[in-house]
C-alpha cells in the first residue's frame, strides 16, 4: 500500500542530453522530459517537485514552460511560479506519486490550437486580507470592510487586536492544516485545525474577530499561543530565553504563490533587534499538497549566533524526540493539548548538522539552530485529530515523524532529458 509522505522541496539535479531545433520536425521545445527517481524503498505520494525554467532553458532554448501540459500516464497537477513578480514564470511545480525505487518519465506536452490547461482542484492557499475604508483611531481600525491584497507594509498603528487584518495576520493551507501567524510584535505561529479538505481560510474571520476560536464546521483555532513560540515561530536563543522577532523597524509581508499544488508567504523583517545586534531577516513560509508540513526559509542580512524555534509548553503532552541517527530529527509533542481538548500533534523537523541545541524556557521547548551563511531551513508540522483521516494515537505520530525525517534525508532526483 502506498503510505501517505508529506512533500518535499526538490530542485533539479542535472541537465541530461540535448534535442537540435529544426523548423518542420521536433524542435527543442517540443520534445522535452523529465526523469523522476525515488531512491527509497518505500512509496511516496503527493511529492512536490521543482524545476527552475533557466535550466530546461539551457537545454531547450526557448523553453518558458507556458503552454504545455505534464504527463505521466495521466496529467499531472502542476503550477507555474514567478517567485520574483517581473511576469516570467521561475520554475515548475507538480506533483507524483512514487513507488519504492521508481524511475518515471514525466513530459511536457504541447497544447493545441484552442486547448485549454486542464483543471486541477486547489489544494493549497495563502491569503492576506486587511480593512479598507475605515480609519485609525488610538491604533484600532474602525469601519472598513475587508480586502485581499498581494502584499501590505504593515502601518505604524497596527497592533495586536487593531481589528485591521482579518484573523491578524497571512494565512496559508493545505488540504491537511491551516496555519496563521500574528502580522504584528508578537509574530508567534498558530494553528487552524481543519475538518475538511477542502480551503477555507477565504471565509475565516469574516463574520466576527475571535469567531475562530468557536468549532465551525471547516474546523476552529486550536493552539494557545500566548507569548510562546507557538508552532515552528522563528527567533533567537539569548543565554536564558527565546527572542521572536518582535522589534523592528519596518515589517512587508507579501504572497508570492497561491497555487493549486504549492502557496508561499514571505516576509521582510527590517531592522530586528535580535539582543544586542541589528539585522533584517527574510522568511518564507511554503507548504505543498497534500502535506502537513510549513518550510520556513530564514535569510539573515548579517550573522547572528544561532536562530530558534520551538514549540509552546503545554499540559498533557508528551515530548518526543528522534534517536539521532538520520540527517533529518524531529522535536515533537503529543497529547491532548489542543484548544478543542483533544489529539494534537506538533513537531519542528532539522538537519541534525544546524542543532546546537535543545532546550527550553518559560513559555517554549526551543530547539537552537546555526545558520549557515546567514541561512536555515527547517519545517513544522501540526496533525489534529479531527482532520480527515487524522492520527490520533501517539504511536501512529511517531511513526509519522519517523518516516517524515527518513524521506527528508532520501530526496528525489529530477534529471531534464
Amino acid at each position: 500500500m502506498m503510505k501517505k509522505i508529506p512533500y518535499l522541496f526538490i530542485l533539479a539535479l542535472g541537465l541530461l542530453g540535448a534535442c537540435n531545433q529544426g523548423s518542420n520536425s521536433a524542435t527543442s521545445t517540443d520534445a522535452i522530459s523529465l526523469t523522476v527517481k525515488n531512491p527509497a524503498d518505500f512509496a511516496r505520494k503527493d511529492v512536490l517537485l521543482k524545476v527552475d525554467i533557466s535550466r530546461i532553458a539551457a537545454k531547450h532554448p526557448g523553453f518558458d514552460g507556458q503552454g504545455y501540459r505534464l504527463t505521466s500516464g495521466a496529467d499531472l497537477p502542476f503550477q507555474l511560479n514567478d517567485l520574483d513578480a517581473d511576469g516570467a514564470p521561475d520554475e515548475i511545480a507538480f506533483l507524483a506519486d512514487l513507488a519504492p525505487n521508481e524511475e518515471k518519465t514525466v513530459s511536457f506536452v504541447r497544447l493545441g490550437e484552442g486547448e485549454s490547461l486542464p483543471e486541477f482542484k486547489k489544494r493549497t492557499q495563502a491569503e492576506l486580507s486587511h480593512k479598507t475604508g475605515g480609519k485609525w483611531e488610538d491604533r484600532k481600525y474602525i469601519g472598513g470592510d475587508f480586502q485581499n491584497v498581494q502584499s501590505l507594509r504593515v502601518p505604524p498603528e497596527h497592533t495586536d487586536h487593531s481589528f485591521f487584518i482579518r484573523y491578524e495576520g497571512p494565512g496559508w493551507e493545505s488540504d491537511k492544516v491551516g496555519y496563521r501567524f500574528y502580522l504584528d510584535w508578537r509574530n508567534a505561529t498558530d494553528i487552524f485545525g481543519k475538518k475538511t479538505e477542502d480551503m477555507v481560510l477565504q471565509r475565516v474571520g469574516l463574520d466576527g474577530f475571535d469567531s475562530y476560536h468557536e468549532p465551525g464546521e471547516w474546523g476552529m483555532d486550536i493552539l494557545k499561543v500566548g507569548p510562546s513560540l507557538g508552532i515552528g515561530t522563528p527567533g533567537t536563543w539569548l543565554g536564558d530565553a527565546a527572542l521572536r522577532v518582535e522589534t523592528t523597524d519596518s515589517v512587508f509581508c507579501a504572497i508570492p504563490l497561491n497555487g493549486v499544488v504549492e502557496s508561499m508567504i514571505r516576509t521582510r523583517y527590517a531592522g530586528w533587534k535580535a539582543g544586542d545586534q541589528k539585522v533584517d531577516l527574510t522568511s518564507e513560509l511554503t507548504i505543498g499538497a497534500g502535506s502537513r508540513m510549513t518550510r520556513n526559509d530564514l535569510t539573515l542580512s548579517a550573522p547572528l549566533p544561532n536562530l530558534c524555534t520551538g514549540l509552546v509548553k503545554l499540559d498533557n503532552a508528551a515530548v518526543l524526540k528522534d534517536d539521532g541517527s538520520r540527517p533529518w530529527g524531529y522535536f515533537a509533542t503529543f497529547g491532548n493539548q489542543s484548544l478543542a481538548e483533544d489529539g494534537l500533534g506538533m513537531a519542528i523537523l532539522y538537519r541534525q548538522s544546524d542543532l546546537i541545541q535543545v532546550t527550553e524556557d518559560k513559555n517554549s521547548h526551543v530547539v537552537v539552530l546555526r545558520p549557515d551563511q546567514n541561512k536555515l531551513t527547517y519545517y513544522f508540522l501540526a496533525a489534529w485529530e479531527q482532520e480527515p483521516g487524522g492520527i490520533r494515537t501517539e504511536e501512529a505520530f511517531r511513526q509519522y515523524l519517523d518516516d517524515t525525517a527518513l524521506e527528508l534525508g532520501q530526496p528525489v532526483s529530477i534529471e531534464i532529458n
